[in-house]
């Protein structure tokens, strides 16, 4: 849900400042770019998720003295 909140609210921004900075492409085209804004925000998240929960494991097995 949070995704596809953040997808529209995107969208919706991208249709307000884009033309304040003579920015004029059609609908389709921003649909697109919030797309792929959108994926690449996932991947980050997923990427910074993965090595802070790998830290974490690394800290526990150390405190756990079976690392």
């Amino acid at each position: 849900m949070n995704v596809a909140i953040g997808y529209f609210v995107a969208f919706a921004s991208q249709l307000v400042i884009f033309p304040w900075f003579g920015i004029d492409i059609p609908i389709s085209s921003n649909l697109a770019i919030g797309a792929w804004f959108t994926a690449i925000s996932l991947a980050r998240s997923y990427i910074i998720r993965r090595w802070f929960n790998a830290r974490l494991h690394k800290a526990a097995q150390q405190l756990a003295g079976t690392a």
